[in-house]
């Protein structure tokens, strides 16, 4: 069936170089990409002081002052502007709400207390802005 005569082993032969050569290849894009991405200074992870514990406040927390910065109530963070994008702030504000919805009777009283307040004033506020646009066109 085979064309070897009977008794003699094939011989297979390794190319060795190309293991060294796409590690060379690897090696240089690698460097490549290192120098085409500008250098960005890092901050010590610990220099504003030590990171909240995770937990359903800070969560809430969060998404209330990115609704307080989509009202223009808050600078818009590396412009140091306001900027209203009311249909950001529902989005938040309905965020917000559902997070409230799925956490039912998981939220301790002070929990629920903290959302509850977010969600008023955000309310509020939207509507205060809203009506301050319309005024304004």
């Amino acid at each position: 069936m085979s064309d070897e005569p009977a008794g003699e082993e094939k011989k297979i032969f390794i190319d060795e170089d190309w293991k060294s050569q796409v590690e060379a290849e690897r090696e240089a894009a690698l460097r490549e990409e290192r120098s085409a991405k500008p250098r960005r200074a890092r901050a010590p992870s610990d220099a504003a002081g030590p990171l909240p514990a995770p937990n359903l406040t800070v969560l809430a927390s969060s998404l209330y002052l990115q609704g307080m910065v989509m009202l223009g109530l808050l600078p818009t963070p590396g412009s140091d502007r306001p900027e209203v994008h009311l249909d950001h702030a529902q989005h938040t504000i309905d965020t917000l709400e559902m997070l409230r919805e799925k956490t039912e009777g998981n939220r301790t009283p002070e929990e629920t207390k903290e959302i509850d307040r977010m969600l008023h004033e955000l309310r509020l506020a939207y509507v205060e802005v809203q009506e301050g646009q319309k005024d304004e066109g």
